[in-house]
């Protein structure tokens, strides 16, 4: 098995998860004033929220510089649940390649 099997046996929760329960009641916003803010619209911001979409790299610039915590912050979450989703839904297993031989 990968190095990639030591993921977390849970699934990491999606971005829009943080969005939805922490970070929109802590601010008191909606999500039509959270869009307008990162200049994006309510229909994919509502849509990330609900979990319906990824963070995509634009997103996560706009996520990041807005709440100062970077843009690999929110892409590191989304790949956590990308990279977890996909070790659910296939079992590869490739060889690794042999060591090379000593000279």
């Amino acid at each position: 098995m990968g190095a990639d099997r030591d993921l977390p046996k849970f699934k990491p929760p999606h971005p829009g998860e943080y969005l939805r329960l922490d970070v929109l009641p802590e601010l008191g916003l909606t999500i039509t004033q959270m869009a307008d803010h990162l200049g994006v619209s309510r229909a994919s911001l509502s849509e990330l929220v609900n979990e319906k979409r990824s963070v995509s790299l634009e997103m996560a610039q706009r996520l990041g510089q807005a709440f100062g915590n970077g843009t690999r912050f929110w892409m590191t979450l989304q790949l956590q649940r990308d990279i977890w989703e996909a070790e659910q839904e296939h079992d590869i297993n490739v060889k690794p390649f042999p060591k090379p031989k000593a000279a």
